[in-house]
């Protein structure tokens, strides 16, 4: 009930993508260095080793294929795990695996 929605829960793990701007440059969106540290890090490394689920590594393929780094690619996933997280939290549902639709075809 803190947090509204999945992008104030990843803000707030620091997983968001920030815009740096100072005056009237607007640099790009790049990962933050705030936020709770141990919310990032789970997640992070949760990232990292759902590398062994096919939902999960055809999302950091995809990332991969669009020119991101494996960093960048694993902070990605992590992102997309804390929307997968608030919203069985609030369903109040467990995990079910989707079969992703490269793997279904």
């Amino acid at each position: 009930t803190s947090f509204p929605n999945a992008a104030r829960l990843a803000s707030y793990g620091g997983l968001a993508p920030t815009t740096k701007s100072s005056g009237t440059s607007i640099h790009g969106e790049h990962a933050p260095r705030g936020g709770n540290r141990q919310l990032k890090r789970a997640m992070f490394v949760s990232a990292f080793a759902a590398l062994h689920d096919p939902a999960s590594r055809t999302y950091y393929d995809k990332c991969r294929a669009r020119g991101k780094t494996h960093t960048q690619a694993l902070l990605r996933l992590a992102r997309h795990r804390i929307s997968v997280l608030f919203a069985m939290l609030c369903d109040g549902t467990f995990y079910e695996p989707r079969v992703p639709r490269a793997m279904a075809a």
